[in-house]
């Protein structure tokens, strides 16, 4: 049954990272491109990374290095996506309004 689970968290997170990709490619401007991967792509490697908790957890081992990659992860693509868009809008000439 876990590798079931496994499995479908694998393909799950296949599935959000190749969404997040082709977005990446094919969205016309720069604010829609960066979305793509930030969000989908995001929930794609948490998914792989679940999948890699469970399945480590299921022979009997315990490993903390996948939570502490998906903490990061959570924590630095919503202010690294904030920083490009901050950088974008000063290069393209829009004043700071907050």
């Amino acid at each position: 049954m876990l590798e079931w689970i496994v499995s479908g968290a694998l393909l799950s997170g296949a599935f959000f990272m190749l969404v997040g990709s082709i977005g990446l490619l094919r969205l016309p401007d720069f604010y829609s491109r960066l979305h793509a991967p930030t969000k989908a792509t995001t929930l794609g490697l948490a998914s792989v990374l679940i999948a890699s908790v469970l399945y480590v957890a299921g022979r009997g081992h315990g490993s903390v290095h996948e939570m502490l990659v998906l903490l990061f992860l959570f924590i630095s693509a919503p202010v690294s996506a904030y920083m490009l868009v901050k950088a974008a809008l000063r290069l393209n000439g829009e004043s700071d309004r907050h």
